[in-house]
């Protein structure tokens, strides 16, 4: 049976290409606004050039954790930027940017084999969950990612402090504690 995946994702947040770029193309920065997926992460290489990339400790809302690279394979434009993975999953990742008025249409498309033996064995059978695994994540992803924006366009301590913190992790006394957040 195949372990092969296939997701497509749209977002809609209120900003510029510019704020969103800015925020999506700096992996060192993932467990901070986004750690209900993003556990742990070491950095290599200059943010946003081809080739950098960053080592990923990552969940979703299934009790499982996945260690992976992604490296940007593609220079960061207006419209986007791509990206290649490997470790627990492989495959290519493609951002895109359109700005839609006052809001910025984000799409991910994300083409990737689970090669973690547990995803691989069971994708048989588990498919749909982790497939609805991957919505999860990127649900939260959105949400991070508008409570970010509007984090970073604050412009005095008491604008900061209003922003609720993003969503945290699924079953989080089963990391380990220099995961936790």
């Amino acid at each position: 049976m195949s372990s092969d995946y296939r997701f497509l994702t749209e977002w809609r947040v209120p900003g510029t290409i510019a704020e969103v770029s800015d925020v999506l193309r700096n992996g060192r920065t993932l467990p901070d606004w986004w750690p209900s997926v993003y556990l742990a992460v070491r950095a290599f290489g200059e943010a946003g050039e081809v080739g950098s990339g960053t080592d990923l400790h990552t969940k979703g809302w299934l009790p499982y954790t996945l260690r992976w690279t992604l490296t940007l394979t593609e220079p960061v434009t207006d419209t986007g930027f791509a990206l290649s993975a490997a470790g627990d999953l492989e495959g290519t990742g493609r951002w895109t940017f359109v700005q839609d008025g006052p809001e910025v249409v984000i799409t991910y498309d994300w083409r990737v084999s689970a090669t973690k033996p547990l995803l691989r064995r069971l994708t048989w059978l588990l498919r749909p969950a982790f497939s609805a695994n991957h919505r999860w994540a990127m649900a939260r992803g959105e949400e991070s990612l508008r409570l970010e924006l509007r984090r970073r366009r604050a412009t005095t301590d008491a604008e900061r402090a209003a922003v609720p913190p993003p969503p945290g992790p699924t079953f989080p006394w089963l990391l380990p504690r220099g995961s936790r957040h």
